[in-house]
């Protein structure tokens, strides 16, 4: 599936989890780095008008779908896409990480919040080591020389993968300057992923996943915060799924 923005096009280049695993694997084992966004509605809305967006997607190596709007998309435009959550990714790359024994690194969130995600990652998966752990302040500059800083820690400290858990658009930024300045650390953003199993935030049930409204979910469960932006989501849903029929109807006609 691809995305044509401000004359930009990005694409989901990563169709499966098992894509996924054997791209990230390929990397590691070559001791390479990557820049991994997975892309949704709400980082379509942003990337309209944000053009820092747009050039740190530009800088990113695999993209996955994020929602089940950008999989729906893709299944109008004739590309099937299985959703990869980033979230959901992190166990699956830690793995890879502790198999090929690649280091990680945690930035986002708090300190609090790494610590136990460090824990938890550390008890679940056998032979992972979580070797640097950065929560950046408020305000963080996610191209400037803080974040240029904090990816001299995570180099230093012999980590290859880094999960960034520092929200859109600061993380996907974070991931590109990484690619400049660290460019042999794997970067996977991965949104609240980290503070899921730390526990300062909570994840929709298992049934508003498997009905395709965890969305809601989470809008009823923080309106003031997330009502505004899911309804700009909503607004560019409808020309965002014509786009896609189009997408279909001239590939049949090429």
């Amino acid at each position: 599936m691809q995305f044509t923005i401000k004359g930009q096009t990005i694409t989901v280049n990563i169709p499966t989890w098992a894509t996924l695993e054997a791209r990230v694997s390929e990397r590691l084992a070559q001791k390479k780095g990557f820049a991994l966004a997975t892309i949704n509605l709400d980082h379509l809305v942003k990337l309209r008008t944000s053009a820092e967006l747009r050039r740190a997607y530009a800088a990113q190596d695999f993209v996955t779908a994020d929602g089940n709007p950008i999989v729906w998309m893709s299944r109008l435009a004739g590309r099937q896409v299985s959703l990869i959550p980033g979230s959901d990714a992190i166990m699956p790359l830690a793995r890879i990480a502790a198999k090929q024994g690649v280091r990680v690194a945690l930035v986002g969130s708090t300190n609090k919040s790494l610590n136990a995600a460090k824990s938890y990652l550390e008890r679940e998966i056998r032979d992972l080591e979580v070797v640097c752990c950065i929560a950046p302040p408020m305000g963080f500059d996610p191209n400037g020389a803080e974040a240029e800083a904090a990816l001299a820690r995570v180099a230093a400290s012999g980590a290859r993968l880094c999960f960034v858990a520092l929200g859109a658009p600061k993380q996907e930024q974070f991931a590109a300057t990484g690619r400049r300045v660290a460019p042999d650390v794997g970067f996977a953003s991965i949104g609240a992923g980290l503070d899921f199993f730390s526990g300062r935030q909570q994840r929709a049930p298992a049934w508003a996943q498997r009905f395709a409204v965890e969305w809601l979910w989470r809008m009823v469960s923080s309106p003031k915060r997330l009502g505004p932006r899911y309804a700009r989501c909503i607004a560019i849903l409808p020309s965002e799924m014509l786009r896609a029929v189009l997408l279909r109807l001239g590939q049949r006609r090429v």
